[in-house]
């Protein structure tokens, strides 16, 4: 069972912040790609928007509602693929998420690294990486 000391430190720093004032939060439909994420275990539902030109992500942003876990991870990857080359974002998806199924620190940077704690509690695992494995489902099919 999680302690009222466990919850306080998962949503602290990054997640508090990212969740408080999302980055590229905005409704966007007339987006070129519209991604669903989903969780029907909680009811997290967001919308993930992207531009793609030329081979590489020239606008993300995201939309929908969910905890303060999912809301955070999803404004952390937005800020994240930011111009990031199509060919880079499955391989950045996939470490993310590896490293949250581990329970380690990302080796991405700091506002990743606080999704890492996500391991020890049951149910936010899938809550920080909702968003994360929507776009990775999408940059398969992509290719």
């Amino acid at each position: 069972m999680e302690t009222d000391d466990q919850l306080a430190g998962l949503y602290r720093g990054i997640i508090l912040e990212h969740n408080k004032a999302p980055h590229f939060f905005e409704k966007r439909p007339e987006a070129r790609y519209v991604v669903e994420a989903f969780n029907p275990l909680c009811g997290d539902k967001f919308r993930l928007y992207l531009d793609i030109e030329q081979e590489v992500i020239a606008r993300a942003t995201f939309h929908g509602y969910g905890c303060a876990v999912s809301k955070a991870s999803a404004s952390v990857l937005m800020t994240k693929i930011q111009g990031l080359p199509l060919a880079d974002l499955a391989e950045l998806l996939q470490r993310f998420l590896e490293a949250v199924a581990r329970g380690e620190s990302p080796a991405l940077d700091t506002d990743t690294a606080a999704f890492a704690v996500a391991r020890n509690f049951p149910g936010r695992e899938r809550c920080a990486t909702l968003a994360w494995n929507s776009l990775l489902t999408f940059a398969r099919d992509v290719k």
